[in-house]
């Protein structure tokens, strides 16, 4: 964990964050913490691991999704150098 990101402000997004209990509770509230891109933003990046994950090369993924190569390339670092964050994602999804 990154010892910038641990802030009390931080901790209590994550702690609005574990009390939403469906997807229309999340749908509300990103929705009010968020601009449209920022969202938006933020799902393409899952997107972008989750076919990082699967193979698919960085043309594939960009004409997919529209990341750009920059985008690709951090997310990419993420998955191989990152806190394994997207890994538990993908283990929990899968149930």
């Amino acid at each position: 964990m990154n010892k910038k990101l641990k802030t009390e402000a931080v901790d209590q997004l994550f702690d609005a964050i574990l009390c939403l209990q469906s997807k229309e509770e999340c749908y509300n509230f990103f929705e009010d913490l968020c601009t449209v891109n920022e969202l938006l933003s933020l799902s393409q990046r899952l997107a972008v691991a989750t076919m990082l994950r699967d193979g698919k090369t960085y043309m594939d993924i960009a004409e997919k999704t529209g990341a750009s190569t920059a985008t690709i390339s951090r997310v990419n670092r993420s998955l191989n150098y990152g806190c394994d964050g997207y890994e538990l994602i993908f283990e929990r999804m899968k149930k």
